[in-house]
């Protein structure tokens, strides 16, 4: 039962969501009541291991000791009041006073995580240590140069999205026998989905990441149309840059596509996780296609949507939340004109770890699906893949 105790520990998570994330905080409170504490509080543990990992103050072996006593915590094998008066003294003003806030208070979200139901528990445990264990092997290798190749994208995509991803099927499937049915399937799309987000922010916030001395762009896809990204600067502006970053949008629109047949599977009566999806796909879309239209932006504030948009997608996706033909239609306008990667370009990636990861704590694991070429291009006809 939800408290109204000013300082309880749920409304705490209400409060400080909204400071650490707007995205989160608009559509999270879309969910069914019974989601939202859940979620809330998986969104807050990732986002205290996304600080850690993302303190410049710390060398790459002090952040990995930090993740792993994280990890710890997240377990119940350690106590999070020490954790956070250790990490209250390393973090610097770099990083946001927001964030700073919510690893001083990580108890109480620590709390509230072991309110939760065993396979809730679980899925957002699976998820953190996948999280922490993964995060790290990039920021050994974190510079301007960026990553060697688009399947280190993936992976990199996978560590901090795509385990979300995973674990918010297994929220969803513990909330509703009808979403459970589609378990398999939607554990097949889920690192997609989340790719496509992460890949999103990826380019938008691009000059940001570079002016603190970091870039996950792939080298291999811009060294193709001869740029060595390692020299990129905003103010010099390059036609084959353009086309390396056209070809990334293109993938991560194709994964934005698996985002929706992700969220068609979901059952119609499921408006309240429908929401939650389609919200963050619109907006997705909607960040692609300013990108796509000025290649030259050099900070994220160009490319961010508008607010009328955000009403724009919120209204028309409500409206027909339950109606997968004009959800499909609504897509199709959106993306109108964007490039789109091929099905045998987008790789479906973090099942196998998924797998591994439940098979190494005793949780049932899901068979395998076959994932058809469909699934990749879903009846979405008129889009211009060129």
């Amino acid at each position: 039962m939800r408290s109204d105790m000013p300082d309880s520990d749920e409304n705490y998570q209400d409060r400080i969501l909204p400071k650490v994330s707007r995205t989160f905080a608009l559509t999270i409170p879309q969910l069914p009541p019974a989601l939202r504490g859940p979620v809330t509080s998986a969104y807050l543990l990732c986002r205290i291991a996304d600080t850690i990992e993302d303190e410049p103050a710390l060398s790459p072996a002090e952040t990995l000791a930090y993740l792993q006593r994280f990890k710890a915590v997240v377990s119940a094998n350690a106590d999070p009041s020490a954790l956070a008066s250790d990490l209250a003294r390393r973090l610097s003003t770099q990083t946001l006073e927001a964030e700073r806030e919510l690893v001083s208070n990580m108890d109480r979200v620590v709390r509230m995580t072991a309110q939760l139901n065993p396979s809730g528990r679980a899925a957002i445990g699976r998820c953190v240590r996948l999280m922490c264990d993964g995060m790290p092997q990039f920021q050994l290798s974190t510079s301007l140069q960026g990553l060697t190749s688009a399947s280190d994208l993936d992976d990199y995509c996978y560590y901090v999205a795509g385990v979300v991803g995973e674990m918010l099927v297994e929220l969803f499937c513990g909330y509703s026998p009808a979403v459970a049915q589609q378990r398999e399937a939607l554990y097949e799309l889920a690192t997609s989905f989340a790719q496509g987000l992460q890949m999103t922010n990826i380019l938008k916030d691009q000059w940001e990441d570079r002016s603190r001395g970091a870039c996950w762009l792939p080298r291999d896809i811009f060294a193709r149309h001869g740029v060595d990204i390692a020299r990129l600067t905003p103010e010099r502006y390059d036609e084959r840059y353009a086309a390396g970053l056209r070809e990334l949008v293109g993938i991560a629109h194709a994964h934005l596509r698996n985002a929706l047949t992700f969220t068609l599977l979901i059952p119609e009566k499921e408006t309240g996780i429908r929401r939650f999806c389609l919200w963050a796909i619109g907006l997705a879309v909607l960040t692609l296609r300013k990108i796509d239209a000025n290649p030259r932006f050099v900070s994220g504030a160009q490319v961010k949507v508008t607010r009328r948009a955000v009403t724009v997608t919120r209204l028309l996706t409500s409206a027909t939340v339950g109606n997968n033909w004009m959800l499909k239609r609504l897509f199709e306008r959106a993306a109108r004109g964007l490039p789109l990667a091929s099905g045998s370009e987008v790789k479906l990636t973090g099942t196998a770890r998924m797998r591994a990861a439940m098979e190494e704590e005793g949780t049932p694991v899901p068979p395998l699906v076959p994932i058809r070429t469909g699934a990749l291009r879903p009846d979405l006809k008129g889009i211009n893949a060129s």
